[in-house]
């Protein structure tokens, strides 16, 4: 897997499958990967489990059937958990530059995962035919049209700020005020309020909420209950968590993950 995410000659795409089972050139599983880079881009695509992507200006949850792109050169570390599954693709620096600049987490099509699976056959391939090479730009083409997903938690780096991100991670049931907390955390409440918007692009009140998005995916997708998983993190009843889970994903949690199970199945 290294000699592939650093090859900078052969085809502008390559496509990996792999999985957790003894002897997998690719194996996943559960595990954290400590900070590295890699010369090739990245796109990865698990199908259990659960993937947070670190890098210095914050964190990228990639929950089931979602799409992680990870630029050439960018400095990161990845933490896997219970990740049984899953696909990439590594893509040259000529490739990448077409696709966003900065790590993103997309939607994936039934198309994109089957062009994917075709081109793991010829994964070690030095060079391709031409119906590989027609197969490579219809791929690329899926990639550069799949939608961006909001599961990007960016972090401030003011050491305050910090300082109050970090406490509601560790602690999302943490009903504090903004007010209460910028006085904890030694700044006013209208200063920290400007940082969040500065820093991280997010109202503090939307930050909040996604952190709690993010965790919330975390734990569900760990299998605990989802009145549990509400009252982690702070909400007054389950149906209140529901309501928030529904207004970023379209649908509630129990629907949601049935729905990454049912495609795992076909696949």
């Amino acid at each position: 897997m290294t000699s592939l995410t650093e090859r900078l000659d052969g085809p502008s795409a390559i496509a990996i499958w792999g999985s957790d089972e003894p002897g997998d050139a690719f194996r996943l599983g559960t595990r954290e990967l400590d900070w590295h880079h890699h010369r090739r881009g990245q796109l990865f695509c698990i199908e259990s489990g659960l993937i947070r992507l670190h890098t210095k200006q914050g964190s990228w949850l990639l929950p089931p059937q979602r799409i992680g792109w990870l630029p050439p050169g960018l400095h990161h570390k990845v933490t896997l958990s219970g990740v049984l599954s899953g696909w990439g693709v590594l893509l040259t620096p000529a490739a990448s530059r077409t696709l966003p600049s900065q790590p993103c987490v997309m939607g994936v099509s039934d198309l994109l995962r089957a062009l994917v699976r075709r081109a793991a056959g010829w994964t070690n391939a030095d060079r391709l035919t031409p119906a590989q090479t027609r197969v490579v730009a219809v791929l690329l083409d899926e990639i550069r049209g799949a939608p961006q997903e909001p599961l990007h938690l960016p972090m401030p780096t003011d050491i305050r700020a910090l300082r109050i991100a970090n406490a509601l991670i560790r602690r999302p049931h943490d009903a504090r005020t903004l007010h209460e907390l910028g006085e904890w955390a030694g700044l006013s409440e209208r200063t920290a309020r400007r940082i969040f918007m500065t820093e991280t692009g997010m109202g503090f009140a939307q930050w909040r909420q996604q952190a709690r998005l993010t965790l919330a995916l975390e734990r569900l997708a760990a299998n605990e209950p989802i009145a549990d998983v509400a009252e982690a993190l702070g909400y007054a009843t389950s149906s209140n968590f529901i309501a928030m889970f529904r207004r970023a994903f379209g649908e509630p949690p129990a629907r949601y993950f049935a729905k990454q199970r049912r495609t795992r199945n076909v696949g």
